[in-house]
């Protein structure tokens, strides 16, 4: 497997990322990793003619999650070359079979792709959790659960005034789509047993969940957690089109309810 490192940033992390990657697969192509200096760069691959292509800040570069999120693009990669549907289904095409005839907010509709950025996220850490440790990822998870529920907006019964009015503590978390994502946590740790059901993201979770009633939180989590591992593409399609329907017009119908 061949990795070349672009960029004001030591191989180090990205070549650890390799060997073990390797210890159970492998990439026909080559991996080009260019490090840019934004620091609002944020970690994503693509998939030019006979090769693949990670870019990543140099802050994350840099940071203690270097070698976990190389590993987890290598796996994404994985899934590219062997053209599993998850990385192959077009979510302008789920849209299309979900939504017709329906007006849905442009937000929801942009959480949608969130959505199946987690679909995909799933099959590709079910490579990453078979080959490389787990510990930071589970530490990831929390902090980032942890900084969403306290960026909420404030609920009526903080300030009905403020709510009513849609005005945000900041212009970060959505309750929403931090309850899907705590949903998406759980499904993972889940899926492959890492953690107790003491852990604090269950606290976490549940504080999302009441932060985002309109949000089925657990629904969510079994969607997640219940993909089959080898699906075929009218499986994932179907299951990716009832995902994307639940979200974004199941919840906005409970809510009117």
């Amino acid at each position: 497997m061949e990795v070349r490192v672009h960029g004001p940033s030591p191989p180090a992390p990205f070549l650890r990322a390799r060997d073990l990657f390797e210890t159970g697969h492998d990439l026909d192509r080559p991996v080009h990793v260019h490090v840019r200096d934004s620091p609002d760069e944020r970690t994503w691959t693509a998939h030019p003619e006979g090769r693949h292509v990670l870019n990543i800040s140099r802050q994350a570069a840099t940071s203690a999650m270097a070698r976990e999120l190389a590993l987890h693009e290598f796996a994404h990669m994985a899934r590219h070359e062997q053209a599993h549907p998850s990385h192959t289904q077009s979510i302008e095409e789920v849209l299309f079979l979900a939504l017709p005839g329906e007006s849905v907010e442009r937000r929801r509709v942009t959480h949608c792709y969130q959505i199946a950025n987690h679909m995909k996220d799933i099959y590709a850490d079910d490579i990453t959790l078979r080959v490389g440790p787990t510990d930071k990822l589970v530490a990831f998870l929390e902090s980032e659960l942890a900084r969403a529920v306290a960026d909420r907006p404030p609920r009526d019964e903080d300030d009905p005034t403020r709510a009513r009015e849609g005005l945000r503590l900041t212009g970060t978390a959505d309750p929403e789509m931090t309850a899907v994502n705590a949903a998406f946590a759980l499904a993972l740790v889940e899926r492959h047993d890492l953690v107790g059901s003491d852990h604090r993201l269950y606290d976490l979770a549940h504080a999302a969940a009441n932060d985002a009633r309109e949000v089925d939180l657990a629904a969510f989590k079994r969607r997640f957690a219940s993909l089959g591992p080898d699906p075929d593409e009218s499986e994932y399609r179907r299951a990716l089109v009832e995902a994307t329907r639940e979200y974004a017009v199941g919840g906005g119908q409970r809510a009117a309810d």
